[in-house]
């Protein structure tokens, strides 16, 4: 009978154990899903807010992918870890195929690639649009305020994902920074998605790391 008891013991001691290890188990990867970056946080630290103004209208109709367009900065960047980029570098950029499947009949997607300064340095970057505005916006006065000087990009490193509804009359702004592409801007009409000369992009930017 003793036997018996000493062995209920030790069975309930070892069942009691199983069920301390998998709850410490659980509670570990729990702990480490929670701890997991979310998707393009590390990318998002090392990048700066930046403006540049599209140098050529893009149009939905004309411009398939494969496309290369150019904006120049309004004013100079200084990379995280990375160059200084003057006022006035172009920045080039490329339409491609929209990667986060965004619903519209009309819509540009777009991608930046590389930053060519004047003393012929090109720099590879990557950049998400943040915003979008007009070639010239008027201020609460009424009068216009030409790309540079329009309201100053506050993006910081906690917003990782824009949708940005009207971001232009009947276009709409989505864009994530752990995406490849810069963004895509969609027509909410059944009209053709344009982007205008001298339209201003918002943009977080950082120096593209080479692949090894």
């Amino acid at each position: 009978m003793k036997e018996e008891k000493v062995i209920a013991a030790i069975s309930l001691a070892l069942l009691f154990a199983t069920f301390a290890t998998a709850g410490n188990a659980r509670n570990s990867q729990n702990q480490q899903g929670a701890n997991k970056p979310i998707a393009g946080e590390r990318e998002a630290m090392r990048m700066v807010p930046a403006r540049a103004a599209l140098l050529q209208t893009l149009d939905a109709d004309k411009t398939k992918p494969g496309y290369r367009f150019e904006a120049t900065l309004s004013k100079t960047v200084k990379l995280d870890n990375g160059p200084e980029l003057p006022e006035g570098t172009v920045l080039v950029g490329t339409v491609v195929t929209d990667d986060m499947n965004v619903q519209g009949a009309s819509k540009l997607a777009l991608r930046f690639t590389e930053a060519k300064l004047k003393d012929g340095m090109v720099v590879p970057i990557k950049a998400t649009i943040v915003g979008v505005y007009k070639p010239r916006n008027d201020n609460f006065q009424g009068y216009p305020v030409a790309p540079g000087d329009q309201v100053p990009n506050s993006w910081n490193d906690g917003t990782l994902q824009v949708d940005q509804i009207a971001v232009l009359s009947g276009v709409d702004l989505h864009s994530k920074i752990a995406s490849m592409n810069s963004g895509v801007l969609v027509s909410t009409t059944k009209d053709n998605m344009k982007l205008e000369a001298g339209s201003e992009f918002a943009l977080a930017i950082a120096q593209q790391k080479r692949s090894s």
